[in-house]
């Protein structure tokens, strides 16, 4: 009877214990169906037009974003668009603008914004930042199999970055396949010999407020006002910026070279800088205007300068060719877009001197004059955008990219162009 006893209570403690046993994991299967919807590992966001947005974490900081959420997406990008932050930047800087492209166009882009070279590794130089953004390319073709085209967007020192990364991604004579060439919209009957990026077929190479000819110059940093002084003390102070300084201001010397910003505006037997910039079907600069001096003063009290990028730089002209500013009119459909320039002819090649000469010389002039007839050589579109005008004005250069939404809106128009004329 004893025995008995003790066994029933033996199996009502079992009981107990089993009940406390299998609350504690539905307790623990609810905290971790409430930590997987809290903190999701694939979030997904849903835009105002319905679009859905599936965005991955891609390590170290970066990420990419599509139509649609992981596990459910019943379509697969084939176009890769990698947006380059400045310097520092981060790939968080581009957050908006790939937002708006998966937007527009749901079914054809992937969007991965780089984080190879953020904060202060972006005062490592343009070459070394160059080959970091290479490999992380290279290692985001290999895990999307489907891709067959690419196009880069680059804000201020990123488009120079960008120019570098697709020189030594580039590869020439490669025969592309049937479905992948493309004329008029309509798919190409025999395949054609091209160069390609990354394996890929380069189409949008689009930079943001680029200084294409460098910070070193007259009126080539908008914040020293034209003051040849304040230009020659930035200059000597370029060291502060690690090489990257050295390289905006074009005052390196590496081994003897020419700048680094002067031998990218032509081809060399190691890397094709002009070549693979030619490869893209579609190249495009967009330039912030400054052309009011108490602007530029007030610029110059609140904001960093080297944030600003002259006029000039950015837009790969002469400052005898800038337009006048009596010719700008702002466009209807995007208000702070107040001139536009399609691709010009292709410049006949003239007779120059030797890059090692003008580096020997040292003269800006010589060095900027060069660099303008190797870029202009390709088709470039132009777009000059102004926000004077704006409560965003003093943050023009952040603007036009949309860094950060809350204080950088204004430049949503700005973007929308982009996307507009964005070839697929």
């Amino acid at each position: 009877m004893d025995n008995s006893r003790e066994a029933s209570v033996k199996q009502v403690k079992e009981r107990e214990m089993e009940n406390k046993l299998s609350n504690r994991e539905i307790m623990k299967k609810k905290k971790k169906k409430l930590s997987y919807y809290l903190i999701p590992r694939f979030p997904c966001m849903r835009l105002d037009d319905g679009v859905t947005v599936a965005e991955t974490p891609a390590g170290d900081g970066s990420f990419e974003m599509e139509a649609g959420c992981s596990g459910r997406r019943d379509h697969s990008p084939t176009h890769l668009v990698v947006t380059v932050n400045g310097i520092i930047g981060s790939a968080q800087n581009w957050r908006y603008a790939a937002k708006q492209f998966v937007k527009a166009y749901p079914d054809d882009v992937l969007v991965h914004c780089s984080q190879s070279n953020t904060s202060m590794l972006t005062f490592d130089g343009v070459d070394v930042m160059g080959k970091r953004l290479a490999d992380e390319v290279v290692s985001v073709v290999g895990h999307h199999p489907n891709l067959q085209k690419i196009s880069f967007l680059g804000h201020s020192l990123g488009g120079l970055i960008a120019r570098y990364a697709v020189a030594v991604l580039y590869q020439q004579n490669v025969i592309l396949p049937k479905n992948i060439e493309q004329s008029g919209g309509e798919c190409v009957g025999e395949e054609k010999q091209r160069g390609v990026v990354a394996g890929l077929e380069p189409v949008n190479f689009i930079t943001f407020a680029t200084p294409h000819l460098g910070s070193r110059g007259h009126k080539q940093v908008p914040v020293f006002c034209g003051v040849h002084t304040m230009e020659r003390l930035a200059t000597r102070a370029s060291f502060l910026l690690g090489r990257t300084g050295r390289h905006l201001f074009l005052s390196d010397s590496d081994d003897g070279k020419a700048p680094i910003l002067l031998r990218m505006s032509s081809d060399s037997e190691d890397l094709k800088f002009i070549s693979s910039l030619q490869s893209f079907k579609r190249r495009a600069a967009y330039a912030n205007i400054y052309k009011n001096m108490v602007l530029l003063l007030c610029v110059m009290a609140f904001t960093p300068s080297l944030d600003i990028v002259g006029w000039s730089s950015s837009s790969m002209r002469r400052l005898s060719e800038l337009p006048k500013c009596r010719s700008l009119e702002r466009n209807a459909k995007y208000p702070h877009i107040v001139n536009e320039e399609k691709a010009n002819a292709v410049i006949s090649p003239q007779r120059e001197v030797p890059l090692e000469i003008k580096a020997a010389r040292g003269r800006t002039k010589d060095m900027e004059e060069t660099m303008i007839r190797g870029l202009t050589r390709l088709n470039w579109e132009r777009v000059d955008v102004s926000f004077t005008g704006s409560v965003q004005w003093l943050l023009a250069h952040s603007t036009i990219q949309v860094k950060t939404q809350c204080i950088n809106s204004e430049g949503a128009d700005v973007i929308q162009h982009m996307i507009d004329n964005f070839v697929l």
